[in-house]
């Protein structure tokens, strides 16, 4: 195994790990500092460290003919991706929206074949996406009539925009390919997403409703190093070495450790139903993981044969 496959993998833990325990920072920051601006603020500290740490390493800006596609990555997967993910976590638990993000597999994989023009699905990769299904489903089953609720809808559907473009964020980024550094290609996401976001913020009149307190710092601080830099670098970096459908099941992972943290820290909801779905996540996660290599033995198989 190559360093770069080997420093793949190593991003992909860090991903499934790290952005598992986002969502309480996000669910506990939103709660004193309005959304845009929380989001705002975030990125772009984020951007200006992450910028300026990797040119003192040697690292170039991006040229400008590929500024523009990456701008369009940071505004899909961080302007709207994480922007609506804040928004809905004003309504929802942390722990339902990080279910609700357990779906992203099954658009990057759907928008990775459209772009492809071919089916990248085999009996693996379905079977392991039906079966996080099933444990998505079982875990917030009993929450379907909420969907009455004006609010929790409003919820449930920004976490579900915040999927799709996520999604195409995603799969925009693995296809259109820069001649930039990733990590400084992903720290100019931050930036754009993060400008972005913050005008929409002082154009919504959010400035007025800030209320700075340890908490909102707290969280914010913890979002930047980690779920920012540490973690948007590592996915950027996986997404880049590794098969996109691997790098998705991340999603299956994070819910398992959100769900435990909102239940630990904010008294959410977690019962006997979540912790039989995680079981079901985690070998949907297995399955998903075998199509892949499957699909990339093929791939490697079919290059071979043809030289």
């Amino acid at each position: 195994m190559s360093n770069y496959k080997l420093n793949g993998y190593i991003a992909w833990i860090s991903v499934c790990i790290i952005w598992g325990t986002t969502y309480l920072a996000i669910r506990i920051g939103v709660a004193h500092i309005p959304p845009m601006l929380f989001a705002g603020i975030r990125w772009i500290v984020a951007g200006i460290i992450f910028i300026s740490a990797l040119k003192l390493s040697g690292k170039k800006l991006p040229p400008l003919k590929d500024l523009k596609h990456i701008a369009v990555m940071g505004l899909l997967m961080l302007g709207f991706g994480n922007g609506l993910v804040v928004t809905g976590e004003q309504y929802i638990s942390s722990g339902l929206a990080a279910l609700l993000i357990t779906t992203v597999p099954f658009w990057i994989v759907g928008f990775d074949s459209l772009a492809v023009k071919k089916s990248v699905f085999n009996k693996f990769i379905i079977s392991g996406l039906l079966l996080g299904l099933v444990g998505v489903s079982a875990i917030f089953g009993d929450n379907w009539k909420d969907l009455f609720n004006k609010d929790y809808l409003i919820g449930v559907l920004s976490i579900l925009g915040a999927v799709i473009a996520w999604s195409l964020g995603s799969v925009y980024s693995k296809h259109k390919k820069i001649n930039a550094h990733p990590l400084m290609s992903a720290a100019v996401q931050m930036l754009v997403a993060g400008i972005a976001q913050t005008l929409l913020g002082i154009i919504l009149g959010e400035i007025s409703q800030v209320k700075i307190n340890q908490e909102g710092i707290y969280s914010l601080s913890y979002l930047i190093v980690f779920g920012s830099i540490l973690g948007y670098g590592s996915y950027i970096y996986a997404i880049e070495h590794l098969p996109l459908s691997l790098v998705s099941t991340y999603a299956y992972i994070n819910p398992i450790i959100a769900v435990f943290l909102g239940w630990f820290v904010l008294n959410e909801k977690l019962n006997f139903y979540m912790i039989i779905a995680a079981i079901l996540i985690i070998a949907g996660v297995m399955l998903v993981k075998k199509g892949s290599e499957v699909n990339l033995v093929k791939k490697l198989s079919g290059t071979q044969s043809s030289t």
